[in-house]
C-alpha cells in the first residue's frame, strides 16, 4: 500500500517561503545593526583652549645623586724610638737580687718501669704461634674418624652436613670448655662433643715465647657411606 502525504499539512511545499523569510529577517538585523548608533556624551573643560597657554604646569623635581665620599687616609703617628737613660747603679748589686739556680741530682731522679700490656685470659683470634694437634690436622682428624660413631637417629633420618664445635686449648695442651657452636641435630652435635672431649693433648699456643690460653673452632664432618 502507497503511503501519501495529506498536502495540508506537507511542510516541504512552502521551503521556498520560510527560506525567503529567515534571508530576510536576517538582512534587517544587520542593517540594523550597522545604524545603530550611541549617544556620545561632551563633559565640559574646566577652563577654554585660549587659557590653556596660560596654565602652569609643575616640573618634576631632579633628583643630584652626589657620589660617594671617599674615606679620609689614616694618618699614621711615628713611633718615637725608646730612651735609654743612664744609671750609676752596677751589674752586680743586681745579680745578687736573683736566686741562684739549684743544682739538680739525676741519679736521684726516679724512672717509672714501663708499664705492661695487660694479656687477656683467653686470647681469641690468632697469635703469635697458633696450637696444633700433636702430629698435625690429618693426624687429629683420624683420630675423629676412627672414634666417632654415626648416631642411629641420623642415619635413620639421611641427616648429613657439619658440626663446628668450639673449645679452648690451655697452657698444657688440654682440651676444655667444648661446646657446639653449630650443630645439625639427630645426635651428631652430643657425638661430635663427645669424641673430642676424648682427643689427646695439643700442643698449646704461644705468645711472646709464653704458653697462652687460645680459644679454637673445629669442623667435624658427619657423611653418610
Amino acid at each position: 500500500m502507497e503511503l501519501r502525504k495529506n498536502p495540508d499539512i506537507d511542510l516541504e511545499r512552502k521551503r521556498g517561503m520560510f527560506f525567503s523569510i529567515g534571508l530576510l529577517v536576517s538582512l534587517s538585523l544587520v542593517i540594523t545593526a550597522f545604524q545603530w548608533k550611541t549617544e556620545v556624551t561632551v563633559y565640559d573643560l574646566p577652563y577654554t583652549l585660549e587659557e590653556k597657554d596660560a596654565l602652569i604646569f609643575m616640573e618634576p623635581v631632579a633628583t643630584i645623586i652626589h657620589p660617594p665620599e671617599r674615606p679620609k687616609p689614616i694618618e699614621r703617628k711615628s713611633i718615637q724610638a725608646p730612651v735609654f737613660v743612664e744609671t750609676n747603679v752596677e751589674i752586680e748589686e743586681v745579680l745578687e737580687t736573683i736566686p741562684e739556680a739549684e743544682e739538680i741530682d739525676f741519679n736521684d731522679i726516679i724512672i717509672d718501669e714501663p708499664i705492661k700490656e695487660e694479656e687477656p685470659e683467653v686470647w681469641t683470634g690468632i697469635v703469635e704461634q697458633m696450637p696444633e694437634p700433636t702430629g698435625g690436622m690429618a693426624s687429629f682428624y683420624k683420630f675423629i674418624s676412627k672414634e666417632m660413631k654415626y648416631p642411629s637417629q641420623a642415619r635413620r633420618m639421611d641427616i648429613e652436613g657439619r658440626v663446628f664445635v668450639q673449645f679452648i686449648v690451655d697452657r698444657d695442651g688440654s682440651l676444655s670448655n667444648i661446646e657446639v657452636i653449630k650443630g645439625i641435630g639427630g645426635g651428631c652435635d652430643e657425638e661430635a662433643a663427645r669424641v673430642l672431649a676424648k682427643a689427646p693433648k695439643w700442643n698449646p699456643g704461644k705468645q711472646r715465647g709464653k704458653a697462652v690460653r687460645v680459644r679454637m673452632i673445629v669442623p667435624i664432618h658427619f657423611r653418610l657411606n
